[in-house]
């Protein structure tokens, strides 16, 4: 645990990323302060208020206030707050935090904390006097506007009061553990105190123009207290009787605020950031977190049931989810988490994109639902709850630090998620390939997007191959495992569908050598081979690049010169006819040249821009409407083929025929590749050709 200053706290107020969420007058108080010399320090813990009578002494009967049950007696004390505490309780109130329900969480903190301080105190047998269950009770009034909040914890005396309550950002949670973890025997225990700032009670001045506390401290022969303060300036310290052992805040609801009056709201906020804290916590005599926090617990000691019914309680769905991992560590981060794939993709199904779906918690309160910076952006599919009692948090608790121990407990979930994926799709092939169908877009992303993690990602892409039939799905490492030693690359195809691949001139070579390509579907493979670019030192090559060509070479030629040439044109003729292709096809191409591959086609293209990149051009260029205009590419004639040979003869005899086969030939390239955005445009000068030949 850190210590904080009130100084360092303002300066945080006064940084741009706070001061863009703060008005200007509160900008302006943080900015005096954070240049003012303050008397007194403050450490990083919060002030741990807290409530609960035993049920034979509660009562939430409307027709008495209580303080008719705890009257004040003799005279009451009023203490002014200092000047610099006077201007930060302004922006605590009314600034600091980004919604005011969080006052119902900073308060059940509090009490959780101070019934926490209460149990580790009876457990070593220190002198302290309470038999009252530990809960939080707390009771709505809609009569007399009051929420009050109540605890059966450790209480407070004069002095604490003082010292926690009248000087703001005093923590009475950091004090206490650093007591206790003086002592060897409780250095563990005092880490389930939840407290992070002494600023959290003051949050209640967002919905409340006035509050008073009622405790006494569970020391024996302790006396109770009230505490009262509009949050102006000063606050009254009395002595009241009837004060059972613990903490009670009333809090006088502003008329603009009066939504937190409705007793279906307030659990609904309880069930949203202190579901699972530690103790019963009640509205109105109504239990409302019902729900274990199963991340605290062994994994051998979760059912089947208990996972699906948390997964749907996190995950706010209904179906079960496909895989789950508890996740525990202790260094070099404290780490309790429970985690889940879903079965269902949503984004499939034409929903938004989803948030990121892990809630971050710090013993057992939530600090932020739906993460965005616990993990990358590509694992949004994820499900569940990460616990970590070493958070940095800023004052207002929910707004985390993008500090090195967050980057670090990112870099050690991330990690550990990538290797229980790669653990399940080991453990069972079929079920893994099924998630992949699901979230396999989630995967690419990350090959893409996460660099630090990506060999580590592309061990869980999965992809349809030629050697496999029809849907069944190989990894790259067997994919590699099963090449020949002779096989340099690892070859790919991105293609709309399997059919439109296996009948494609481009895989024809490959099918002819038997070398297994790996047939992708998907638009976004395309870019995750290129950031990818070699997998276990082979590169990863497209059958349709120049570079496969070239790997290609000696194969085909050895096929092509055991096959018989006499229907094959002569390097001159072919030298003829490459020059004339040129200048009759135009600017659309770049070069025409004979082709070694082996291949049964007249033509191909070579070199072009793939139908990912034009795609992506195409939204660039913000008009769906208008055609894409091709870049210019190369073409590979087959000399052996029927079609060139007829066209090296037509050219002398009728030219202008010759000249629409020559470009009809190209558009037949262009479609074989995937780059002929609008075929129509070829359908007369097809015509033309069919005539002629009819004729």
């Amino acid at each position: 645990m850190r210590q904080l200053s009130l100084r360092s706290a303002c300066t945080r107020l006064t940084s741009t990323a706070a001061q863009s969420r703060l008005p200007q007058c509160a900008r302006s108080a943080a900015v005096r302060l954070s240049s003012t010399s303050l008397p007194y320090s403050s450490t990083s813990q919060h002030s741990k208020l807290v409530v609960p009578l035993s049920r034979s002494a509660r009562s939430y009967s409307t027709e008495a206030s209580a303080a008719d049950k705890e009257p004040v007696v003799g005279q009451g004390e009023t203490h002014e707050f200092k000047a610099e505490t006077k201007k930060l309780l302004h922006i605590v109130a009314h600034s600091l935090y980004s919604q005011r329900e969080v006052f119902v969480r900073e308060l059940i903190s509090n009490a959780s904390d101070a019934l926490e301080k209460l149990r580790q105190l009876q457990t070593t047998s220190a002198d302290v006097s309470s038999d009252m269950p530990l809960e939080i009770d707390i009771a709505v009034n809609q009569e007399q506007k009051t929420i009050s909040f109540r605890d059966s914890g450790i209480g407070m005396t004069e002095e604490e009061l003082k010292e926690n309550l009248g000087t703001i950002a005093r923590s009475g949670s950091k004090a206490f553990i650093e007591k206790m973890q003086a002592n060897a025997e409780t250095k563990d225990t005092a880490s389930s105190i939840v407290g992070q700032f002494g600023v959290g009670f003051y949050s209640a001045f967002m919905v409340g123009d006035k509050i008073k506390v009622y405790t006494r401290s569970a020391k024996p022969g302790s006396e109770g207290y009230c505490w009262e303060s509009d949050g102006l300036g000063s606050y009254t310290l009395a002595k009241a009787q009837n004060v059972p052992v613990g903490t009670r805040i009333e809090i006088s609801v502003k008329d603009d605020a009066k939504e937190f009056l409705n007793e279906e709201k307030l659990s609904e906020i309880i069930k949203k950031y202190s579901n699972f804290v530690g103790f019963p916590i009640s509205v109105n005599g109504t239990k409302v977190n019902t729900v274990e926090a199963l991340w605290t617990k062994d994994k051998s000691a979760i059912a089947a049931e208990d996972h699906k019914n948390f997964y749907r309680f996190i995950s706010h769905t209904f179906d079960d989810p496909m895989y789950h991992l508890v996740y525990k560590a202790d260094g070099p981060l404290s780490i309790r988490s429970i985690l889940y794939a879903p079965s269902k993709n949503p984004e499939t199904l034409g929903f938004e994109r989803t948030k990121p779906g892990v809630n971050l918690y710090s013993r057992k309160v939530l600090i932020m639902p739906n993460a965005e910076k616990l993990l990358p952006e590509w694992l949004r599919f994820i499900k569940g709850v990460v616990d970590s009692e070493d958070l940095p948090l800023n004052l207002s608790r929910e707004l985390l630090q993008n500090g090195p121990i967050i980057m670090r407990l990112k870099s050690i979930m991330t990690s550990r998620i990538i290797k229980w994926l790669q653990d399940e799709a080991r453990s069972d092939a079929s079920k893994y390939a099924d998630f992949f169908r699901e979230f396999g877009v989630y995967v690419k992303e990350g090959v893409c997007q996460d660099v630090e993690n990506q060999k580590d990602i592309a061990k869980l892409l999965r992809f349809e191959t030629s050697g496999k039939e029809a849907k069944q799905l190989v990894s790259l490492d067997e994919y590699v495992e099963a090449m020949p030693e002779s096989q340099e690359h690892i070859y790919y195809f991105c293609t709309p569908n399997r059919k439109v691949g296996i009948d494609s001139p481009y895989y024809e070579p490959f099918k002819e050598h038997n070398i297994e390509v790996l047939f992708l579907h998907h638009p976004l493979d395309e870019f995750v081979m290129g950031r990818l670019s070699e997998y276990n030192g082979k590169r990863l090559v497209s059958v349709d690049s120049e570079e496969a060509g070239k790997a290609l070479n000696k194969l085909s030629k050895a096929s092509q010169d055991s096959a018989s040439d006499s229907a094959a044109l002569t390097k001159e003729q072919t030298d003829e006819l490459t020059a004339w292709l040129r200048e009759s096809m135009g600017t659309q191409v770049r070069d025409v040249r004979v082709s070694e591959r082996y291949m049964t086609y007249p033509a191909i293209v070579v070199d072009f821009d793939s139908p990912a990149v034009r795609r992506m051009m195409k939204m660039m260029a913000g008009n769906s409407q208008e055609p894409m205009p091709l870049s210019p590419c190369t073409v590979e004639i087959n000399p052996r083929d029927p079609v060139i040979t007829g066209l090296y003869t037509l050219k002398s005899k009728n030219e202008e025929l010759a000249r629409k086969i020559a470009l009809q030939l190209l558009d037949n390239a262009l479609i074989a590749a995937g780059v002929m955005d609008n075929p129509q445009t070829m359908l007369k000068r097809l015509n033309d050709i069919l005539a002629a030949t009819v004729n």
